[in-house]
């Protein structure tokens, strides 16, 4: 069997640990790299639900896309559900692995290509790319075209059924076809300039502030779909390519919902 260090090693070759952001916290934050790996669960963010489900299917390795800890811990003695889900992690050695702001900056194989492959997008480049890197496919975002030009309302309903959005926050339409589709998974609201300068039509992404939405000041649409909604389909992205390289288990993909938000 594969040890920890095989698939997290393999992981990281596809988003290398130097590509996450400066308060990002990507990497082995429980177990031991040397363990064999009995089974692995992916999941979008790890908690006591999700370590409980682990331990039920006899997993021991949770691969999750939100790090369980951002912040130094001065103790761990349960008083919040971070500290409770790595007590439950530790106490029955599962091992939890993040793999976040570095897989959201690759283009291959990351979480906006993934959005964008969803979305049906093609001609697909990265929008916003890391300068101090010189490489084109690494960056914030993801810029690409609908095969066909759409209708603004059109669009914005195929987002909503697509990526299974409870709602919607949008600006006002402008009247234009949808053709060029900016995206970024999570809260994207730092992107704006560059989807404006990018000439998008539309950019969907999540957690935008009230007085942030007027900044789209008629140049494009923001299209809000919600943090958990833009990033859900990152456990398939994550189950792919585990499964595709580790043949000995089959990984699982989590059944339970970790979305705090709630839609009346």
């Amino acid at each position: 069997m594969p040890t920890i260090k095989d698939i997290t090693g393999y992981l990281e070759t596809i988003a290398p640990p130097r590509y996450q952001e400066g308060y990002d916290n990507a990497c082995l934050i429980t177990g031991d790299e040397n363990w064999e790996v009995t089974n692995v669960l992916c999941s979008l963010d790890c908690t006591e639900a999700v370590v409980e489900e682990a331990i039920q299917h006899g997993c021991n390795l949770v691969v999750a896309h939100h790090p369980i800890v951002f912040r130094g811990l001065k103790r761990i003695n349960g008083r919040n559900y971070v500290e409770r889900t790595l007590i439950k992690a530790i106490k029955h050695d599962v091992a939890i692995f993040a793999i976040h702001t570095n897989l959201d900056n690759v283009l291959n194989r990351g979480v906006n290509g993934k959005i964008a492959e969803k979305l049906g997008l093609g001609k697909v480049s990265i929008l916003a790319p890391k300068a101090e890197l010189g490489d084109p496919a690494v960056g914030a975002g993801v810029i690409g075209e609908l095969p066909a030009a759409m209708d603004e309302q059109a669009f914005l309903q195929k987002i909503k059924e697509t990526m299974l959005a409870g709602c919607v926050r949008h600006t006002r339409l402008l009247g234009k076809p949808v053709k060029t589709v900016a995206i970024c998974g999570g809260s994207g609201s730092f992107l704006l300039p560059a989807a404006i300068a990018r000439r998008a039509d539309v950019y969907v992404t999540a957690d935008f502030k009230y007085h942030e939405f007027f900044d789209a000041d008629g140049h494009l649409v923001i299209a809000d779909i919600g943090h958990f909604e833009s990033e859900q389909f990152t456990i398939d992205l994550l189950h792919e390519i585990i499964a595709e390289k580790f043949i000995t288990f089959a990984p699982l993909k989590t059944s339970v919902n970790t979305n705090p938000v709630h839609y009346l």
